[in-house]
């Protein structure tokens, strides 16, 4: 049977590439993290210096500002993509095997040097991953394939996080970072082996005008205002509620760490693996908007799970079910987010446009935890999760709105 082009199926070379690149940009996150911290704890170094290494992470939140240099240059092998790609995961490779030759208890600063050094090779492989994903992918792939990308990720976050702490505690942490550091060759082979995007755009012809074009390009399109407004207030319900989800279950409801940790962070992973590659497949079935629209109505109906709880006190079955359907809506909202965020991207620009618009998609997750504490100290949990309903609202009211627009970028 020939292959459909418009509908090709779900597994193939594209999203099974982009699966084992999901991993290798997932796992050095928290390797400069959480894990890093267990590091520096066991080592013995002070809470204050502990508490400066979460600068660390600066590199992800400004990715976006050395992404020009990305979508304008173009390595000697394999491409612009390609190329960038393991030339950053080569990077993290050596940087990572210095790392596990250091000692935190007696050299802290240059820990904290190649932490960073780190960070920004990691921060650059998300750009080039995420710009080579939205120009492989077909249209009709991209749901599936940002649903088996989040999978990869949250997969190695889980290795690079609960395994290499366990592996830690058997074999030192030198060792720990050596097999992280062999794990990329993941993303290497991934990267050298992957396809080249069937019809690869050319770069833009200046640095000027990689880092100019792309703001003058979105800004200029129909309701580029509005697409803005869709693409932070999408989430922003399930990012309200999610905010002090861990708290409530402790404080509230007086669940012990052993119950949040199991149903809270690894079924709700789990939850979130299963919920993204069902999304992704029904928007094959359904087009990009009517899926929208179904995950992001199941994103709100499921924080009003919580002021269910709320209301009903310490339950562990009634915990298990909402964390479970919270997560399955939410890993079907991500699924589909990622592929609008996809389909907005001109490919000329693919990695700056992607880094700038995944950037605006933040700014609601991070400047909505302060009001949703102050929220909750007023009003209590039952009517802060009820609120989190409410927040939820306003983006589907933009996306039914940008209809025509969202069907339109659909399928470009």
């Amino acid at each position: 049977m020939i292959p459909d082009p418009v509908n090709p199926p779900l597994l193939n070379q594209r999203t099974m590439v982009v699966l084992f690149l999901g991993f290798s940009s997932g796992l050095p996150l928290a390797l400069t993290g959480g894990t890093l911290q267990a590091w520096l704890t066991t080592s013995g170094v002070d809470t204050a210096t502990i508490a400066a290494f979460s600068l660390v992470g600066l590199p992800y939140v400004l990715k976006f500002l050395w992404a020009p240099v990305m979508d304008r240059f173009v390595p000697p092998l394999l491409g612009r993509r390609r190329g960038w790609m393991i030339l950053t995961q080569i990077l993290l490779l050596c940087f990572l095997i210095l790392m596990a030759g250091l000692r935190p208890g007696q050299s802290a600063m240059l820990v904290g040097t190649l932490a960073v050094v780190v960070a920004f090779c990691s921060a650059s492989q998300d750009i080039a991953v995420d710009a080579y994903r939205a120009d492989l992918l077909r249209p009709a792939e991209r749901g599936f394939g940002a649903a088996m990308s989040v999978a990869g990720y949250r997969f190695a976050m889980l290795v690079s996080g609960g395994l290499a702490l366990i592996i830690a505690d058997h074999a030192g942490w030198s060792l720990t970072y050596g097999v992280m550091a062999a794990l990329m060759s993941v993303g290497i082979v991934s990267a050298a082996l992957g396809p080249e995007p069937a019809q690869p755009a050319s770069p833009p012809a200046s640095l000027v005008k990689a880092a100019v074009d792309p703001f003058r390009d979105f800004l200029t399109r129909k309701r580029a205002a509005y697409l803005l407004a869709l693409i932070i207030l999408y989430k922003l319900g399930d990012a309200f509620a999610g905010t002090l989800t861990t708290t409530f279950l402790i404080r509230a409801l007086e669940f012990s760490l052993t119950d949040v940790g199991v149903v809270n962070k690894w079924l709700g992973v789990a939850a979130t693996l299963v919920g993204g590659l069902a999304g992704g497949a029904l928007m094959l079935r359904f087009g990009l908007f009517r899926c929208l629209l179904g995950f992001g109505v199941l994103q709100a109906v499921t924080n009003l799970g919580f002021m269910a709880l709320a209301l009903a006190g310490h339950n562990y079955l009634g915990m298990v079910s909402v964390i479970v359907l919270e997560n399955l809506a939410g890993g079907m909202g991500t699924a589909v987010f990622v592929a609008l965020l996809m389909s907005l991207c001109d490919h000329r620009y693919t990695a700056t446009q992607f880094a700038l618009l995944s950037a605006v998609a933040s700014l609601g997750r991070v400047l909505i935890g302060p009001p949703a504490g102050m929220l909750v100290e007023a009003v209590g949990w039952a009517p802060f999760f009820l609120a989190s309903f409410v927040v939820a609202l306003p983006g589907l009211g933009m996306l039914v709105f940008l209809r025509p627009d969202v069907q339109e970028y659909a399928v470009r």
